[in-house]
């Protein structure tokens, strides 16, 4: 609320009384009426400046008595008159005037200026200053200082309760220099607890500080500029500011209270009052404001009030446009409720629409009818129960979705659906054949599948296991295998699944509740017998939630998977028909019942010839395809591919060499896009502008019209048609013969001319293999040419494939009695006790071969096997190890192309280990020419393919005595045998 002081120039004597007052009741036009009044500001008549009035409209939320408008009438004459009116109620005293106070109290204010002939209630916690104010108010001089708090440098301004808390707490010569210099003479109008409301008088100046607690400063009373009120300009822009008031009245009705407060006496606005008002009562900062308070140029004063005025009807636009959005949306969307409700209606009446529950329930039925007769009958007969139950229950309960789910379920699952399948042995291995090359033993097993089912004429479902490193197509022969049986393919992982909700489902009672992924993959796929590929099974989690592992046994189990029973669907599913896959890296991970019951497969890594196939027929044109180069652009020769297999990509599987290929033709790819990009700006450096060329390559054909003339590039129908008889556009073509060109365009005839770019194939070969792919990762992993006396070539079995690994043993001290072992490389505790088998083995045997040799009784050995940092384990090294011990002991070395492997008793017996591929597979790539193999591992080595063994000599032993032989190379004569 407002209160308003109206004065014009002279002195000003306003009393109120308690009886003489007019109270303002504004009819329903009185606001438009007031602002109408506002046009005869330049045209009063003089008996209107003998009109005094005073406004006070009071803010309260009606607790206290509100002060009614109140208007008195003075003469001139009654200026030095004793008229009375009691002091206690006196706006404007009557013995003092406002402009002799020259030194007064300074009240901060913190939000905005307090504007002439406005009322503002401001907080004053200071007890000193609220008691100053009191006694002023007591002397018959209420009258004090109101100035603007000044925004604290570097500091945002802050919300209401804290900027008031820290104005309270700023003082005398701190609190000085914190005020704006121009505020206003308050009239103390009442002080009620700490709250003083104040009415403006005139604007003041602060000159000086006087004292410090409380605040008191000296003030320069200040008046407006000189004004010619018949200026037209002036006029002009009070009209403006008007105009814009009625606006804004029109859109907010906010200003309405503000105006309707003065609509009896707004003939007393002269130009510097209506500028006041007007930024009094805008929404303006208090910057801003405080800007118009200082601003004594009635012009400017005016200028700056139309800028606030204006944003406010922008800002009330903008508003306004906004709630009529709003109101618009709101009442469209009730008047389509209210219609589809009408709507609904009346189908009902008429018979043409159903409740939810009845279409619910038709949809349903509708859904099922195709398979019905498919369907077991204990499904049928929990889906009538759900059906009966559903339109029983309301709409509005949990139950009515949570049945509604569950029908939902049950009645989209393909039951006894199968898809078709395709028995063509011919036609499967075929398809096996484009995918993967190699993994003879799987393709083989599929065929045998497929064989059977032709047989029998229908098939079974069946659980295999692919066990192999990572790399070797474990996960993509699983979509192979689909797509040559014409099975649906559905894979999910379970590495790290550790909630048997994800294999067997939520109960129904849970909320949120969903089946298992064996459920969501026969809603996926439409049948009964997908090809179902389980990722990572020997990754498998354990947590809270249970034992996944344990949960899969019922669906991987041939004999339980006919009747397999989901905790959401609670009703036995078959899924015997179901062929599933699963891969795992390390089968040793996978629990043993779970492994009983899958079919496993390896997959060993492949070797170098096999690698080169796959990279030539498959790896190679995927990645061309891949980085859009085409065949006759690059060129990888077989010394590359080899060198970059031996030399980069030693792993079992060929994940890694795949992204080495697509490495070298990417940068191939940008090789040439860099010469294409330099030759084309070569060649457009050249040409005239009114006809340029684009040269493009002879396999993109493009058209570019250049003002008139179209240059058509097309490349050779032919492959006989090289690049060497192609014309071909370079910086010797002259604008001339452009020139040319044009004229036969202007001629209205099109001519197609070859202009292709010869760009030279890019081949990759052993010496610039480096600058596509980088420094060899990989080097030889012969780390001896000559293994030398101490030294042994073992073999290795990893999760990677096979490897090479040197036992190495060296004599650490010499003396009587001070046999003892030393072992280092990262040792498991098996691997530690086949040395120590090993020690014992090879201190027995040395006094059978050297009888005078007391090496081991008086030598202390060290046993080191590398690389340091690769934990190894296992008791395949223990030949190896006693083969090391017994070259160091007799000094002499063992052939450097002789490898063994093979697990060791204390008497001698050599027993049968793991890995037979993979440690072939490593002993080719480290060129060994003879291998050791226990004699229980000669069906494993004669299953591999006929590719692997070429070129190896294998012999298998039963007793360390026959490895001996074949490491020393003694015969029995020389051995003493």
């Amino acid at each position: 609320m407002l209160k308003l002081l109206s004065s014009s120039s002279g002195r000003v004597h306003c009393l109120t009384s308690a009886t003489p007052s007019l109270r303002v009741k504004p009819e329903s036009n009185s606001v438009f009426h007031a602002l109408g009044r506002l046009t005869g500001l330049t045209r009063r008549s003089p008996a209107n400046s003998l009109f005094r009035a005073c406004f006070c409209s009071d803010s309260s939320d009606g607790s206290g008595s509100k002060p009614e408008p109140e208007a008195e009438v003075k003469g001139a004459e009654s200026e030095s008159s004793g008229t009375g009116s009691k002091a206690s109620s006196a706006i404007v005293p009557t013995y003092a005037r406002p402009e002799d106070y020259l030194t007064v109290l300074a009240l901060p204010l913190p939000h905005r200026p307090l504007f002439p002939g406005f009322y503002m209630p401001i907080y004053v916690k200071d007890p000193k200053l609220l008691a100053a104010l009191q006694e002023s108010r007591k002397r018959q001089a209420p009258y004090a200082g109101a100035f603007l708090l000044k925004d604290e440098p570097g500091a945002e301004s802050s919300p209401g309760s804290e900027t008031e808390k820290s104005v309270y707490d700023i003082k005398g010569k701190e609190l000085f220099n914190r005020l704006h210099e121009v505020g206003t003479l308050a009239q103390i109008s009442s002080i009620q607890g700490d709250q003083v409301i104040l009415i403006g008088h005139r604007r003041l100046r602060i000159t000086e500080m006087v004292s410090e607690d409380p605040l008191t400063v000296k003030v320069d009373h200040l008046k407006e500029k000189p004004y010619d009120k018949d200026d037209d300009v002036i006029k002009a822009t009070s009209f403006e500011v008007i105009s814009s008031l009625r606006d804004v009245l029109k859109t907010s009705s906010l200003w309405r209270d503000h105006v309707q407060t003065y609509s009896q006496h707004i003939g007393d606005f002269n130009f510097p009052r209506l500028a006041d008002f007007g930024a009094a009562i805008s929404g303006a900062n208090k910057l801003q404001c405080q800007k118009v308070l200082e601003e004594l140029d009635v012009h400017k004063r005016l200028q700056l009030t139309l800028e606030l005025v204006k944003k406010e009807i922008e800002i009330s636009k903008i508003q306004e446009s906004i709630a009529k959005a709003i109101e618009e949306k709101i009442s469209g969307e009730q008047r389509r409720y209210l219609l589809n409700e009408q709507l609904k209606a009346i189908k009902k009446e008429l018979g043409l629409e159903t409740d939810d529950k009845t279409a619910l329930s038709a949809k349903f039925r509708e859904r099922l009818e195709p398979n019905r007769e498919k369907c077991p009958p204990h499904v049928l007969q929990v889906i009538e129960e759900e059906l009966t139950k559903l339109q029983l229950l309301e709409a509005s309960s949990s139950e009515f979705n949570v049945t509604r789910n569950y029908l939902d379920w049950l009645t989209v699952l393909p039951w006894g659906n199968y898809s078709d399948e395709n028995f063509d042995v011919i036609r499967a291995q075929t398809i096996l054949d484009e995918d993967h090359y190699g993994l003879t033993d799987v393709k083989e097993r599929i065929l045998e599948f497929i064989a059977v089912g032709k047989l029998r004429g229908t098939s079974q479902g069946k659980i295999i296991c692919l066990s192999g490193p990572p790399g070797v197509g474990k996960t993509s022969i699983g979509r192979s295998i689909a797509r040559a049986l014409d099975r649906k393919f559905f894979r999910f992982s379970v590495g790290g699944l550790s909630d048997v909700a994800e294999i067997k489902g939520h109960r129904r009672t849970y909320i949120g509740a969903m089946p298992g992924k064996m459920v969501q993959c026969l809603k996926n796929v439409g049948t009964a017998n997908p090809l179902v590929l389980i990722d990572e099974i020997d990754k498998l989690g354990r947590g809270h939630a249970g034992d996944p592992a344990s949960a899969l046994l019922e669906l991987l189990d041939p004999e339980q998977n006919a009747n397999f029973l989901d905790h959401y669907l609670d009703v036995p599913i078959d899924l015997s028909k179901v062929l599933f896959v699963c891969t795992a890296n390390v089968v040793e991970n996978i629990p043993n019942p779970l492994l009983d019951r899958m079919e496993v497969i390896a997959i060993a890594g492949y070797i170098t010839d096999e690698k080169m196939h796959i990279a030539r027929d498959y790896l190679e044109k995927t990645a061309r395809e891949s980085c859009g180069v085409k065949p006759e652009q690059v060129e990888v020769t077989d010394a590359a591919l080899l060198g970059l297999i031996e030399n980069y990509c030693r792993e079992a599987g060929v994940r890694n060499l795949q992204k080495h290929i697509e490495k070298i033709y990417r940068k191939v790819a940008l090789r040439l896009v860099r010469e294409g990009s330099s030759d084309d700006g070569e060649v457009v450096q050249h040409q005239p502008a009114e006809a340029r060329a684009e040269v493009v390559d002879e396999s993109d054909q493009q058209a570019a019209n250049k003002t008139g003339t179209e240059v058509e590039t097309v490349g050779n129908s032919s492959h006989e048609r090289t690049s060497e008889t192609s014309i071909q556009v370079d910086s010797d073509l002259t604008s001339g013969q452009l020139k040319d060109s044009k004229d036969v365009s202007d001629a209205e005839k099109l001519q197609e001319t070859e202009a292709t770019k010869t760009v030279e194939n890019v081949l990759v070969d052993t010496s610039n293999l480096a600058d596509f792919v980088g420094k060899p990762v990989f080097h030889a992993e012969r780390i001896y040419d000559q293994t030398p006396v101490g030294v042994v070539m073992g073999l290795a079995w990893t999760a990677m494939g096979g490897s090479t690994l040197y036992i190495e043993t060296t004599q650490v001290e010499q003396g009587e009695g001070k046999g003892a072992l030393h072992l280092t490389g990262l040792l498991g505790d098996v691997m530690k006790e086949s040395a120590q088998i090993a020690h014992t083995f090879a201190r027995a045997i040395l006094p059978e071969k050297e009888p005078d040799n007391p090496f081991f009784a008086n030598s202390k050995l060290h046993l080191h096997v590398p690389a340091g940092a690769t934990p190894k384990d296992g008791p395949s090294a223990g030949c190896t190890m006693i083969t090391s011990m017994l070259s160091l002991a007799m000094k002499k070395p063992v052939s450097k192309d002789l490898a063994m492997t093979g697990e060791v008793t204390l008497t001698g017996r050599i027993l049968p280990i793991g890995g037979v591929k993979e440690k072939t597979i490593a002993a080719r790539r480290s060129e060994v020419k003879t291998i050791i193999f226990p004699s229980a591992n000669r069906r494993d080595y004669d299953e591999l393919a006929p590719n692997v063994r070429e070129g190896l000599d294998v012999h298998f032993v039963d007793d360390y005595s026959q490895i001996f032989r074949l490491a020393f190379e003694y015969d029995e004569n020389n051995t003493g045998n």
